[in-house]
């Protein structure tokens, strides 16, 4: 006996094969499209150029940065916006540089001058990211936690000293006790949990490390590593502030730390100090690499590691921050990105740190926002040696910016005052080349880079080292 399906029900049931080849084929295509990738954001404060890769200081003992360098891209030639923690800190977390929003000190509250929806966590939430972070990503006091899914309060409860503590305020001195009993320990131990487990969306973990920031107060064992009898002080020369316009000497400031410094005969002393706390950040860095190795989304995790500004210990008798020279601007940058970046590649073209936020959206398929001013850097990540004639631009305090190109450093004060040095044959900026007629030329191609505005300081300070003080709008948790 023969049956035949009336012309109705062969019609539905057309359809219906129809429906389900197309649903197939969308789940196909779903498995098949990029899924975005997650974010490890991991910051570190006041680490300057002193780690085993980059060759700066060849004491440092930082094998698990030098680890992280070898699986992706280093940056030989990478700088802060601002050589200070709240404004280095405020420009790169919401695209905005210093001398467009005002925000310059320490002090200045960024939060009632730039909105919420404008920086990168807020971004990364709208475009469907789980945002968690622990430690010091904004400067202390100005966290917003609205921006985040979830940002734990931090255990500040680090053990202290016994004895003597530093010469004035840099602080230094070994501890009696483990690694875990550090704040820094608990800050990796939340971004070490969030690598291990599995998320049902993007997710961008930003983790800062305190550490090196005073008090290099680190286990003894730290200290150990860099024995004080092996201990040489960076290289210095007796007068190098005599051809640095007085602007400069002002940030300088030799007759406060250096001088008491120099007095106490204990230089060696901070230096080591300084090296211990480094390679106690490298510890927790070897952490987290060890977690994302393991971690079940390793496959699809960009890794940016990076410094908020560089560090002074002597050189141009100054130390801290808080100045507009190589030792203050330069600090570290390191991408690790799947299927882009190359292990072991090296990148010697000058960038600042203004192009983290919108390489992130780039890289994460995350439109840029209008208002952030820096530039992508994907195609350094891709190409290294690509063609690049953007230098790095960093300001402290009002009207004072340093352009770093290649081969040249170029820094205009507010007053009017100039420096300008030849990195190529001084790379440690002991000549200062501004009052000399032969670089006219070389001065105002860099000069062309510069800021064509100046914001007036957010906190109502004036003048050049912020001789005015206005009126504070909150109160940080650190000084400096």
């Amino acid at each position: 006996m023969r049956f035949s399906l009336s012309k109705p029900l062969c019609a539905a049931l057309s359809l219906a094969g129809a429906i389900l080849s197309l649903s197939q084929a969308s789940l196909q295509a779903q498995d098949a499209a990029p899924k975005q990738p997650n974010v490890l954001f991991i910051a570190v404060d006041d680490l300057n150029h002193w780690v085993g890769y980059l060759g700066r200081n060849m004491q440092s003992k930082t094998p698990n940065l030098d680890r992280l360098a070898a699986m992706g891209t280093r940056f030989t030639r990478s700088y802060c916006a601002s050589p200070s923690c709240n404004p280095s800190r405020a420009a790169l977390m919401t695209g905005l540089r210093p001398s467009t929003s005002g925000i310059y000190d320490n002090d200045d509250d960024w939060r009632p001058v730039i909105p919420e929806e404008k920086t990168l966590p807020t971004t990364f939430r709208k475009a469907g990211y789980e945002v968690l972070g622990s430690g010091k990503i904004y400067h202390g006091g100005f966290d917003r936690k609205s921006e985040w899914n979830e940002y734990p309060a931090e255990k500040k409860n680090d053990p202290k000293p016994t004895g003597n503590d530093g010469v004035g305020g840099i602080k230094f001195a070994p501890l009696d006790c483990k690694d875990e009993d550090l704040s820094d320990w608990q800050i990796a131990d939340y971004a070490i949990e969030q690598l291990g487990k599995k998320h049902d969306r993007p997710v961008f973990i930003a983790c800062g490390l305190h550490k090196p920031h005073m008090p290099w107060n680190v286990p003894q064992k730290y200290y150990d590593l860099h024995p004080l009898d092996k201990i040489e002080l960076p290289p210095h020369i007796e007068g190098d502030l005599t051809d640095v316009p007085p602007a400069g000497v002002r940030m300088a400031g030799p007759n406060g730390d250096h001088a008491k410094m120099l007095a106490s005969g204990r230089w060696k002393e901070a230096v080591q100090g300084y090296l211990a706390a480094i390679s106690y950040t490298d510890m927790n860095i070897g952490r987290l690499l060890d977690a994302y190795e393991k971690s079940p989304m390793r496959d699809n995790t960009i890794i940016v590691f990076w410094g908020d500004h560089g560090w002074h210990l002597g050189e141009k008798e100054h130390w801290r921050k808080f100045a507009l020279w190589e030792e203050s601007t330069r600090a570290p940058l390191l991408w690790v990105v799947p299927g882009l970046t190359k292990p072991g590649s090296v990148c010697e073209r000058t960038v600042d740190f203004m192009s983290l936020y919108p390489t992130l959206c780039d890289l994460s398929g995350i439109p840029v926002p209008a208002h952030v001013e820096g530039k992508s850097i994907k195609s350094l990540l891709q190409n290294p040696t690509a063609e690049w004639a953007t230098p790095a631009l960093t300001t402290y305090k009002f009207g004072n910016h340093t352009v770093r190109s290649e081969g040249w450093r170029y820094t205009r004060y507010e007053n009017g005052d100039e420096e300008l040095y030849d990195e190529t044959k001084d790379p440690l900026e002991h000549t200062n080349l501004a009052g000399d007629a032969r670089y006219a030329e070389q001065k105002a191609q860099l000069a062309q880079w510069l800021p064509k505005t100046n914001q007036a300081d957010a906190n109502g300070r004036t003048g050049n080292g912020g001789g005015g003080k206005g009126k504070k709008k909150a109160a940080s948790t650190e000084a400096d």
